[in-house]
């Protein structure tokens, strides 16, 4: 049969995640549809032909595998509903004995593609509470693109990109002495800076960062961030899951005010460090690579650029598979109510037990 698929989005960034899984299902001669809950992403999806416009839409449509890159998914559509992830979990906030929380459960999904052991041990313990789902490990779809790995040297002048995060707290981007400093770098011409900021922070400050386009600098406007991965060196970011995306490469991460002094990591907290900071992972040191390495390996140890493939060949082994077993999804009335209101469309109906197609 000819299986329907919705790539289901919010914002910009969601794209390159959908796109290695757009190629992958239409080249199995697969529908598939995109579909964004708000204007950021609905504006991103422009240039794209295979679009839904509204929720209608997407109820007409009737999908039977619903990707996900978001927190949430209506109850009332039809599908296999599916969390592919929109970003890498960041270890950004340790709780006690150095342990990280967990992505959070919100009772809308039937299936997690995790993307290695490190998310799929914790999604496990997660069902064996709410058996309500189940689990697979694939791989991302959106790092599919960055595989085959080439080494390469290190260049005379050494490219470094920049990374940050929008939470205000957490981004460099705020911080005038990191500015100064990167300002002051770029106008030696030992480095060579490629700049990207999260979409969602605010206009003025990527207007800021942009103002130091130069002959060894340069903003970019994009959310396709592999191309500038591979340019790069080294990354300089601070808590942005674009970090663990980078590390993939098993190129140095140095990071400023990260919450935690990960080993895989060289962390500093003040804007004076940053060059010799640089300097220390373009020596790539032995004993960094080696923490690299192990970090990664339990990350998302697939290299085969075949995670989109898992993903979808995934999803429909267990769209026909019997879920019987599987508990009713959470009554989630409140989450539930805040996603009708978001889009404008009330119904009573509901989705509580996963789509199933018996062969």
């Amino acid at each position: 049969m000819q299986y329907k698929f919705l790539i289901y989005i919010s914002y910009s960034y969601a794209i390159p995640i959908g796109n290695p899984l757009e190629i992958e299902i239409s080249n199995r001669g697969d529908q598939v549809q995109w579909f964004s809950d708000y204007e950021d992403g609905k504006k991103a999806l422009q240039n794209k032909a295979n679009v839904l416009d509204t929720i209608e839409a997407v109820i007409e449509y009737q999908p039977h595998i619903v990707l996900t890159a978001t927190d949430d998914v209506p109850d009332f559509i039809s599908g296999l509903k599916v969390q592919i992830f929109h970003g890498f979990f960041a270890q950004k906030r340790p709780e006690g004995n150095d342990k990280f929380a967990h992505f959070r459960i919100r009772g809308f999904f039937d299936l997690y593609c995790t993307q290695g052991p490190t998310a799929t041990s914790g999604f496990n313990e997660q069902q064996k509470k709410q058996p309500h789902f189940e689990v697979i490990e694939t791989g991302w779809s959106k790092v599919d693109p960055l595989f085959p790995i080439t080494e390469k040297a290190i260049q005379e002048v050494p490219t470094i990109m920049i990374a940050s995060t929008f939470t205000k707290r957490l981004s460099l981007a705020y911080h005038d002495d990191v500015y100064n400093e990167i300002k002051r770098l770029s106008q030696t011409g030992d480095y060579n800076f490629i700049m990207v900021l999260h979409p969602k922070l605010p206009q003025e400050l990527k207007d800021k960062w942009k103002s130091l386009n130069g002959k060894h600098f340069t903003y970019h406007d994009t959310t396709d961030l592999i191309p500038l991965f591979k340019k790069a060196d080294i990354m300089f970011a601070d808590t942005t899951s674009a970090i663990q995306e980078f590390l993939l490469q098993k190129k140095p991460v140095v990071t400023y005010n990260h919450t935690f002094n990960h080993e895989y990591l060289i962390n500093i907290t003040e804007a004076n460090a940053i060059e010799s900071a640089f300097k220390k992972g373009i020596s790539r040191p032995e004993q960094l690579l080696i923490h690299i390495d192990r970090f990664i390996n339990q990350l998302h140890p697939y290299f085969d650029g075949k995670s989109s493939k898992r993903v979808v060949e995934g999803c429909i082994a267990f769209l026909h598979k019997d879920k019987s077993h599987l508990k009713n999804k959470p009554l989630n009335l409140i989450r539930k109510y805040k996603i009708r209101k978001r889009l404008g469309h009330f119904t009573l109906k509901s989705y509580s037990k996963p789509f199933t197609i018996k062969i």
